[in-house]
């Protein structure tokens, strides 16, 4: 008889802990992810129009609940601490991680940064990929090796801009992070 009061007891105990650790787990509903993507979307409006954002600097992020972590890389330092001064001020967000690397200064990956710049977008039909205030193409230079950062509309356009950039005097290595618009496979 104790054994099955003891058995029983045991039993509804591990229940008990099984309902309160499911009811502790954190549960990701439809409206936390509404407001994700509400955050996600004030956040990239804040971050394109960041005044001294231009086609060297590269900025990411990352919005889990109401904490937004920002990636990337900046010429200027006042350009890092203006993005995450903005981001702390949206609503709905209530911690910033600001993990963006300012670059060093250097006039050699300035010419750098000038050459390529001149390679790309005067390479074929690329020279679309900087209109406009924010241009979707970013290059990243530091310590001379080249990033390219952004969005093009196809395969043959990132292709275009990484033979470009590979052509540069003075550049020891490119990476191409170029995305396509059309969800093509690299």
């Amino acid at each position: 008889m104790k054994t099955i009061k003891s058995l029983a007891l045991a039993f509804v105990a591990t229940i008990m802990l099984a309902t309160s650790a499911a009811v502790a787990a954190p549960v990701t509903t439809s409206a936390q992810r509404f407001s994700n993507q509400q955050v996600a979307r004030q956040v990239r409006k804040e971050l394109v129009t960041l005044p001294y954002y231009g086609v060297f600097d590269n900025l990411a992020y990352r919005v889990d609940n109401s904490m937004v972590t920002l990636y990337g890389q900046v010429l200027r330092p006042s350009t890092r601490s203006d993005a995450a001064r903005r981001v702390a001020k949206i609503a709905g967000v209530n911690r910033v991680v600001n993990n963006i690397k300012v670059l060093p200064l250097s006039s050699f990956d300035d010419a750098i940064r000038r050459r390529t710049y001149r390679a790309v977008f005067g390479a074929g039909s690329l020279y679309r990929y900087a209109l406009g205030a924010n241009p979707s193409i970013h290059i990243v230079v530091d310590r001379g090796r080249v990033a390219l950062e952004g969005v093009v509309a196809n395969k043959m356009d990132s292709q275009l801009a990484y033979i470009a950039a590979s052509g540069v005097l003075g550049v020891f290595e490119v990476q191409n992070n170029l995305r396509f618009e059309r969800g093509e496979a690299r």
